[in-house]
């Protein structure tokens, strides 16, 4: 089987390669799930909603893929540091006098719950790192015996010298400069406790009495360092080489640059085909922080609950103000921005649901439109398929919203859309919009699988057509009101009725 070309940006090379997976047709993909001690923030959502649309597209193209993000549930300390800090999770548990795992199912629920309403796709495996807690041992055991790690009083660290020494690889994704990690003077560690370097990072932390998770190994009663599970996970399901590993640029050092080292200190070989890096979501022009008031949740902004935004704004349009910008750019989202974003996202699924009325021209050869709608189709899997270039592709959409209000706005015109071409439509936006980018265009109402929106609408408006035909202004206006208040817009036309969501 043949698939469309597809180049991604390798952040390892720093360039744009051919995505050729190492087993045909099968794509193993890695993502750095949430660490599970409070409610998640909106740059997550962004970076994991971008990796949703990855998943999306790949499975598009026809690959079989093998989706893993996992939940952090230990071993992330404060200050995502590996000495002298409490876990987070640890830290949450004790201040509210119950149980880590309440905490990890609380905020795990959480997470799901944004997730679902932003539409994201489940992965195909979603592994906790407690669960994990043996095959972590078994890896920092595989990479002391291959002479990558060292065991000081109970807990085992990883000797980055020893490795970038002999690899000349620490540091190649961050771009950290190695020699002067190697130079750096050894007169400067009397202050570095058990580590041999300060570069060093912990596979196994030996606990004291008051760590509320700890597990036994051979070194100490103890827990795993947070770069470990990753390893360990990604190994054990996609195996000691697969095809991508995503995740926020801020991870790139020290999470996935250690990755790196943990997985050729233990099998001895490079993890990773293709490293992908989501840049970071700014709010009103600056980094999110919760000290300086400049942070928002994601349930506040979709609630309107919040002193930063002057109402709420859809899960559709946030994930649509999201596809706007490339997932490698830096996003910036601010009042106005959603706003624009609202009023775009309004546009297309005006768009959307003005298909099916068009009026179709008399006979059923193809006419010159359809060469446009193609054309559109065709740049669409270009622009996906260089580096996911989600703006771009929504420029094209655009270009068909035009081509469908043209066409309903003058249902005369000699040329007129065949049935082809409003089959072409209605692909193009059910394709792009809603299967690769995930933007719901249909607010649907289900039960039992059924969809009853159009049926209930169809039915509200026939009985506002008929308090018309009795001249009944006040029940037509009382529909048109309640209706609006209900964020749906009823619009009375020279060709009928027509009704659309959004603001």
């Amino acid at each position: 089987m043949s698939y469309r070309p597809l180049y991604v940006f390798n952040t390892l090379s720093g360039e744009k390669e051919l995505f050729t997976p190492i087993v045909e047709g099968r794509v193993g993909m890695y993502v750095c799930g949430p660490t599970v001690y409070s409610d998640v923030h909106l740059g997550n959502c962004r970076t994991f909603v971008s990796f949703d649309m990855i998943y999306r597209y790949l499975l598009h193209l026809g690959y079989k893929v093998r989706y893993v993000r996992n939940i952090t549930d230990v071993g992330h300390l404060v200050g995502d540091t590996d000495t002298g800090a409490e876990d987070k999770i640890g830290r949450i548990a004790r201040l509210e006098r119950i149980e880590p795992m309440e905490v990890v199912q609380k905020y795990s629920n959480g997470f799901h719950e944004v997730m679902a309403l932003l539409n994201a796709l489940n992965p195909s495996i979603e592994p906790s790192a407690t669960g994990h807690i043996i095959e972590q041992i078994e890896m920092v055991q595989k990479i002391i015996d291959n002479g990558f790690a060292y065991e000081t009083n109970g807990s085992v660290y990883f000797d980055t010298l020893k490795y970038a020494e002999q690899t000349g690889q620490y540091g190649k994704l961050s771009g950290r400069v190695i020699d002067e990690l190697i130079n750096e003077s050894r007169d400067n560690l009397k202050n570095q406790g058990e580590k041999r370097h300060p570069s060093d990072f912990a596979l196994w932390i030996k606990a004291d009495e008051s760590h509320l998770m700890r597990w036994p190994s051979k070194w100490s009663v103890g827990f795993p360092g947070w770069h470990l599970e990753c390893s360990a996970m990604s190994t054990k399901y996609l195996g000691t080489t697969f095809d991508i590993h995503g995740g926020g640029q801020d991870l790139k050092f020290p999470h996935h640059e250690n990755e790196i080292a943990q997985n050729h200190g233990a099998c001895l070989s490079n993890p990773v085909k293709y490293w992908l890096h989501g840049n970071m979501l700014l709010m009103n022009g600056k980094k999110m922080s919760k000290s300086d008031g400049n942070s928002i949740l994601p349930m506040e902004l979709i609630s309107g609950n919040n002193d930063i935004f002057k109402e709420a704004f859809s899960p559709m349009t946030l994930r649509f103000f999201m596809m706007q910008s490339h997932y490698r750019s830096t996003l910036d989202i601010t009042y106005d921005a959603l706003k624009a974003a609202e009023k775009g996202f309004s546009k297309i699924k005006d768009a959307y649901n003005l298909i099916p009325r068009l009026k179709k021209a008399p006979g059923s050869q193809p006419v010159k439109i359809n060469q446009t709608i193609l054309s559109e189709i065709e740049g669409m899997y270009e622009d996906m398929g260089n580096d996911f270039n989600t703006p771009k592709a929504l420029a094209r959409i655009f270009e068909l919203v035009s081509i469908v209000n043209i066409y309903h706005n003058n249902p005369q015109q000699e040329e007129g859309l065949n049935e082809e071409s409003i089959r072409l439509l209605s692909s193009a936006f059910d394709t792009f919009v809603s299967d690769v980018m995930g933007i719901r265009l249909k607010d649907d109402i289900l039960t039992d699988g059924e969809n009853y929106t159009e049926g209930l609408m169809d039915i509200i408006l026939e009985l506002r057509a008929k308090a018309r035909e009795n001249k009944d202004w006040p029940t037509s206006d009382l529909i048109r009101d309640k209706l609006s208040e209900m964020n749906i817009q009823v619009k009375d036309g020279k060709d009928g009725v027509t009704w659309s969501t959004g603001k």
